[in-house]
């Protein structure tokens, strides 16, 4: 104990000492979501015009970037995204972002083969215990492979990042950590999605493929709060959780003892998840919570992992489709909106899943500035970054239905996708699909 005690003391430093070790050209590692630095961020951002060509490596980054806001011309500071949240879209707008195509099941090897160097990793874990342990907390997602990428590694303790049980992969002992900075600002957190009337529309033509007994995996958003909000108002039971990222959906099914995880096939009992981000009161919930346990991402997203549970449901957000079945959830045209993430992990896992399927939800319509109407549905893309390629598309849903591509023809998937257009476009869809060469005069009209 004393031992452990003398070590910590011997390694506590201010933040602004522990940043004092980035060189000019270091790759700097921020990890992803809740494990972003505050109190390290702050410190680096005081030496803007001291440095140069420093890159931070960040992912669905929570609050503001320090570092990049005191350097807007980015003579110090370029920010790298592994996957986007409102904030980085910001950045990205304003040329001091920029993004770095990924799977999630493949994220960590990027860091072991090379290809994602670190040469300071600054992460928030959770305050140290009697043992000198760190938990990881809401991010074991790469955070094993950030750790042993990294030339040095600065733990920012913080007293209000949970302690979380994992799988494996899921905390550090003080022997391993080069510095510590003590964090005083409570980490971020994110409001619970409102679902809007046309989310609770599309949950509801979703809940007819819902089954006692499934594992599920729910995005983040409208409709995936609009569902939670759904089941557990419903009769379903003895549901299982197997997701990337656990979000206050979620929270809602555990309180109204929804989720059991008894019929898991593998990790029967026990709630996964590889990343969590959204309120306080999820954040308490997760703390020394023996029914949950986290995981590294390379494991969670592996389809085989996903296909070795029976009746996987897979529900996510996608931005827009086209005729062909491609659907793009992560840009508008070439504007970068989120990121690849998991989506396509779990749409291949789902599917070899016995008994499961995987479903991609959107509106069917967005409205512009100038109170135009746009079909979310469209002729065929351009310009816009596939992130789920027809092959593999399975199940479409919007307010007006649900459209199975699988295993459809050019034909079929056209009739299904314009019939859960929005009525308006329908036509318009109709004589695009005839030009390409997709539509049967026999369709349905």
């Amino acid at each position: 104990m004393t031992n452990i005690n003398e070590e910590y003391n011997r390694k506590l430093v201010t933040a602004d000492e522990a940043v004092k070790c980035v060189k000019d050209g270091d790759w700097v590692d921020y990890g992803q979501a809740v494990s972003f630095p505050t109190a390290l961020d702050e410190a680096l951002a005081k030496r803007v015009g001291e440095l140069k060509d420093v890159n931070i490596r960040s992912g669905i980054t929570i609050r503001e970037v320090r570092a990049i806001e005191e350097d807007p011309e980015g003579k110090s500071f370029t920010l790298n995204l592994f996957h986007c949240s409102g904030i980085d879209r910001k950045y990205m707008a304003q040329g001091r972002a920029f993004f770095q195509p990924m799977l999630f099941r493949d994220c960590g090897s990027y860091y072991y083969k090379g290809y994602a160097p670190v040469n300071v990793a600054m992460l928030t874990m959770s305050k140290m215990d009697e043992y000198g342990n760190f938990s990881y907390g809401l991010s074991n997602c790469v955070t094993q492979a950030i750790v042993d990428a990294a030339d040095i590694l600065i733990v920012e303790e913080n007293d209000t990042m949970p302690f979380i049980y994992g799988m494996e992969t899921d905390h550090i002992n003080i022997r391993d950590v080069d510095m510590v900075v003590r964090g005083d600002t409570p980490v971020g957190t994110l409001p619970k999605p409102t679902a809007s009337d046309t989310d609770k529309k599309i949950a509801e033509n979703l809940f007819p493929y819902l089954h006692d007994g499934m594992t599920l995996q729910l995005g983040i958003g409208g409709t995936p709060n609009a569902l939670g909000s759904l089941i557990a108002e419903s009769d379903l039971k003895d549901l299982g959780m197997h997701t990337e990222l656990m979000s206050d959906g979620y929270l809602d099914l555990y309180k109204a003892g929804k989720i059991t995880n008894k019929n898991k096939k593998l990790h029967r009992g026990k709630g996964v998840f590889s990343t969590c981000t959204g309120t306080r009161e999820l954040y308490d919930f997760l703390d020394h919570n023996i029914d949950i346990v986290s995981a590294p991402m390379y494991y969670v997203n592996k389809p085989e992992t996903i296909a070795s549970m029976d009746d996987f449901v897979s529900i996510n957000g996608c931005i827009a489709v086209d005729l062909y079945g491609q659907v793009c959830s992560e840009s508008a045209g070439t504007r970068q909106i989120s990121g690849t993430g998991g989506q396509l992990d779990f749409v291949t896992g789902a599917y070899r899943s016995e008994g499961g399927g995987s479903f991609l939800t959107m509106h069917s319509t967005f409205t512009d500035k100038k109170g135009g109407l746009h079909s979310n549905i469209k002729p065929l893309f351009s310009g816009d970054i596939i992130t789920t390629p027809r092959t593999q598309a399975q199940n479409v849903v919007t307010e007006y239905g649900v459209a199975g591509l699988i295993g459809r023809t050019t034909w079929q998937r056209t009739e299904g996708l314009i019939n859960i257009a929005h009525p308006a476009v329908r036509d318009e869809l109709i004589a695009a699909a005839e030009k390409q060469g997709i539509w049967k005069k026999s369709n349905k009209r």
